[in-house]
C-alpha cells in the first residue's frame, strides 16, 4: 500500500520576467485571476486533496506570498466592526483550515529541479506532490488529487499530469513517451524537443507526485544550459528504478505563465463568477 501524500512543494522563487513591469514589486504568483491570486488557487487545490503541509520555495522579494496567508487581526477587526461579515469570511478562508505553511529559500536561480531540491530538508523521506501555480487547472475535483489517487491505484511510484498539445508546441514542454500497449506507463522524457524530434505530443504540465528518491536524482543530475538543474532530467534518470505513471487529468488547464493564457483564465473564471465579459458592461 502506498504511503499517503501529506506534503506539497510550491516552487515560487522565479522572477516572473514575462510579466514585467507588473512583477517588478509584486510576485507573479500574487497577480489575481479575477479576485484571487494564482498561489491561492494552488493552495486550495492541494488542501482539497487532503494535503496538510504546504512548502513554499521562495526567494528575495516574495514576502507578499507569506503575508497573504498570514493572519491579519487589524483587517479582521475592521471588517467585523463595520458588519462586513461576507468579506470577513472571505479573508478568514484564505488559508484553508488544518494546514501548515512552511517557507524555505532558493538562494540562486538554478532551475526548477534545484527549487524542488531546496525542499528536501522539509520533505525528508516522505512522498510528496509538486504544484506549479503557473499551471492553473479548473477541475471538478482536484487535479493533484487525481494524481494522488492514481499513485494509490498503482501502489506507489512517480506520477505526472499530462495532456496532448499541438506538435508545433512541443518545444514549450517536457514531452513524455509511453508504452503503446500501456498508455499510462512512461518510458522516456525529453525537455522541450523540437517538433520534428518530439517522441510524442504528450506534454507534462505542472503537477507531479514523487517518491522521495527523486531527491537522489536531483542531487546527481548534470546541470544543463545556464547551469540549471532540470527536473525533467532527474525524472528521466529515475525511470531506471522507479515506475512513472502518466495521469490524463480532468478539467481545463490554463498556462498562466503566458500573458495570453492569463487573460484566457481570467475571462473563464470571470464567467464562472457570473461577471459580464461581453465588453458592454458599464
Amino acid at each position: 500500500m502506498a504511503s499517503p501524500i501529506r506534503k506539497v512543494v510550491f516552487p515560487v522563487a522565479g522572477l516572473g520576467t514575462r510579466f514585467l513591469p507588473a512583477t517588478r514589486a509584486v510576485p507573479k504568483e500574487m497577480i489575481p485571476v479575477v479576485d484571487k491570486p494564482l498561489i491561492q488557487y494552488a493552495v486550495e487545490e492541494a488542501a482539497k486533496a487532503g494535503i496538510t503541509d504546504m512548502v513554499f520555495v521562495t526567494a528575495a522579494g516574495k514576502e507578499a506570498i507569506m503575508n497573504h496567508f498570514d493572519y491579519s487581526y487589524e483587517l479582521w477587526n475592521e471588517l467585523q466592526s463595520k458588519g462586513k461579515k461576507e468579506l470577513l469570511d472571505v479573508v478568514r478562508s484564505i488559508c484553508p483550515p488544518g494546514v501548515h505553511l512552511i517557507f524555505t529559500r532558493q538562494y540562486s536561480p538554478k532551475g526548477l529541479g534545484d527549487a524542488v531540491l531546496c525542499a528536501k530538508p522539509v520533505i525528508g523521506d516522505s512522498p510528496f506532490a509538486v504544484i506549479l501555480p503557473d499551471d492553473l487547472v479548473d477541475s471538478p475535483s482536484s487535479c493533484i488529487g487525481e494524481l494522488i489517487t492514481k499513485r494509490e491505484e498503482k501502489g506507489g511510484g512517480n506520477v505526472v499530469a499530462v495532456q496532448n498539445v499541438p506538435r508545433e508546441k512541443t518545444n514549450l514542454y517536457g514531452i513524455a513517451s509511453v508504452k503503446a500497449d500501456a498508455p499510462e506507463s512512461v518510458t522516456g522524457l525529453v525537455e522541450k524537443p523540437k517538433p520534428e524530434e518530439a517522441p510524442s505530443t504528450l506534454a507534462v504540465i505542472g503537477r507531479y507526485v514523487f517518491e522521495p528518491s527523486i531527491f537522489d536524482y536531483l542531487e546527481n543530475v548534470t546541470p544543463g544550459a545556464g547551469g540549471e538543474i532540470q527536473l525533467t532530467d532527474a525524472m528521466e534518470a529515475s525511470l531506471e528504478s522507479v515506475p512513472m505513471t502518466a495521469c490524463r487529468f480532468s478539467g481545463r488547464r490554463f498556462d498562466c505563465g503566458s500573458k495570453q493564457g492569463f487573460i484566457t483564465a481570467t475571462v473563464h473564471y470571470a464567467k464562472k463568477a457570473g461577471f459580464d465579459t461581453s465588453g458592454d458592461a458599464e
